[in-house]
């Protein structure tokens, strides 16, 4: 099966954002083609076509190629609960709850799931687009790698390695990366991309020249940095929003330890009204119109994170003083009076204090809830749309005052005078109308139209798509998937 991997010499060295372009660009000549991921860590996550849990960078990618996410395109899925720890899920599903050291020994297994999934592609696309992870040169995670050489030694892809010049040393980058390699990965390492240029390509030249005379292996192309270039992110939070001159409505959101998907963000920060700041560790929290607590995959760990960052004061005084609050999943089950975790299914077992701002409770039960869904604001019936991924189940009376409907059901809640606001539903920004709907409610009115994000996801797609077809070695590219 055709088949070539984009791996990096870093993480964040560009791999989520070269495969998508490439998806974008086959798809634009005809190609039948499909992202895959073999290992992926991140708390950033989408909801398949069926019915499973796959890395949100990994669905963008499916977008770019113009075919529906599956649980194939990302078989294993780790979602980091500790610094020691992680869920862990294969081929969509839940497989269980693992520290590092088993999950390096498990990897055997894990394997099996990977090649299982890469075959059933196969067997439905023309070609695969394969993203690397971290990078191949972490010396002590090669043992049973899944995630890197070992995968592509294991089908036996040809691999391209890129390496960020933004963030300096992009030549050790990329000639010590290959030092590292065993003999069959260098061979197999068909050459490189460097990332992110600014500046004149003629005195980036020379070095190019040395890099493919000093390896024996060409450089593909050059990628210009692009500028304001949102998308998804694999997990890393490290952008601020596009702050403008008429930015009049201040949102403020902590950056909790297991924050998730908060990718939720991205169209507040492209409204042109809107000042959004992520607060992290030790940071003064500044008056905002509108605080919002995100998604958390470790929901009583991150809420006494808060407590004790002086959020739940902070609350209580931007209450006092008529700002609004707005909690999505993790973020609103920190709203209610108690959360119980009785089987330990995000850590230790045990039960917590609420912020207590509605009143309900929430219960983490085993069978991860996983779907797209389509609905309404209650208030304003708005259409809305997006996906559920959570545990918790949550009941009590100020639930009977839900924000939304969703596929016909009740969902979230409302406080009585309308300051507090809570979902389940991610993507709650993504529809232009209900983002514009939402923060009327929060004191913007009609200033500014809100972004259509759907159409900017592929409007970005296809920006990116340009700069691949215009500096990269495309007829290589095809070359290596035997195009």
């Amino acid at each position: 099966m055709p088949t070539l991997m984009i791996q990096g010499t870093t993480s964040d060295a560009g791999k989520s954002t070269v495969v998508a372009g490439l998806c974008r660009v086959l798809a634009r000549h005809g190609v039948s083609v499909a992202p895959f991921k073999p290992q992926n860590m991140a708390l950033n996550s989408a909801v398949t076509v069926d019915g499973g849990e796959i890395g949100r960078s990994t669905a963008l990618q499916a977008l770019a190629a113009g075919v529906e996410p599956h649980s194939d395109m990302n078989p294993v899925l780790l979602k980091p609960e500790s610094d020691r720890g992680a869920q862990v899920i294969l081929r969509g599903q839940v497989h269980g709850h693992m520290d590092a050291l088993d999950y390096h020994a498990y990897k055997r297994i894990a394997r099996e799931s990977v090649l299982a999934a890469w075959q059933a592609l196969s067997a439905r696309f023309d070609v695969i687009v394969a993203e690397g992870a971290g990078s191949p040169a972490e010396i002590n995670l090669r043992a049973n790698d899944i995630a890197n050489m070992g995968f592509a030694e294991m089908v036996d892809c040809p691999v391209v390695l890129v390496g960020d010049i933004d963030s300096g040393g992009v030549f050790a980058q990329l000639v010590g990366t290959l030092e590292l390699l065993s003999e069959s990965e260098r061979s197999r390492t068909h050459g490189f991309i460097v990332n992110r240029f600014r500046g004149d390509i003629a005195l980036l030249e020379p070095g190019l020249d040395w890099l493919s005379e000093y390896t024996g292996k060409p450089v593909f192309g050059t990628l210009p940095y692009l500028q304001g270039l949102l998308l998804d992110a694999e997990d890393s939070i490290g952008r601020s929003g596009r702050v403008g001159p008429g930015a009049t409505l201040k949102v403020v959101i902590p950056a909790l330890p297991r924050i998730s998907n908060h990718n939720d963000f991205d169209p507040l920060r492209l409204h042109p009204r809107v000042d959004l700041t992520f607060v992290g560790p030790g940071r003064a929290i500044p008056p905002a119109d509108l605080i919002i607590l995100p998604g958390s995959k470790s929901t009583r760990a991150d809420l006494a994170w808060l407590r004790a960052q002086g959020w739940e004061e902070a609350i209580q005084r931007h209450l006092r003083y008529g700002g609004r609050v707005l909690g999505i999943c993790g973020g609103f089950q920190m709203l209610g009076r108690e959360v119980h975790d009785p089987d330990g299914l995000e850590g230790p077992a045990g039960s917590s204090d609420g912020l207590g701002l509605l009143e309900f409770e929430t219960r983490m039960v085993a069978g991860k809830q996983l779907r797209n869904v389509n609905g309404r604001l209650l208030a304003e019936g708005v259409a809305i749309s997006g996906y559920e991924i959570h545990n918790g189940v949550s009941e009590g009376p100020d639930l009977e005052r839900p924000l939304c409907e969703l596929e016909g059901r009740p969902d979230g809640a409302a406080s009585a005078d309308g300051q507090i606001m809570g979902t389940y539903l991610h993507g709650l920004f993504d529809r232009p109308e209900a983002c514009a709907a939402l923060l009327a409610r929060c004191g913007l009115g009609a200033q500014g139209a809100a972004v259509d994000y759907q159409l900017h996801r592929q409007q970005e797609l296809d920006r990116l798509a340009d700069c691949l077809e215009a500096h990269l070695d495309m007829a290589a590219i095809e070359h290596l998937l035997e195009l």
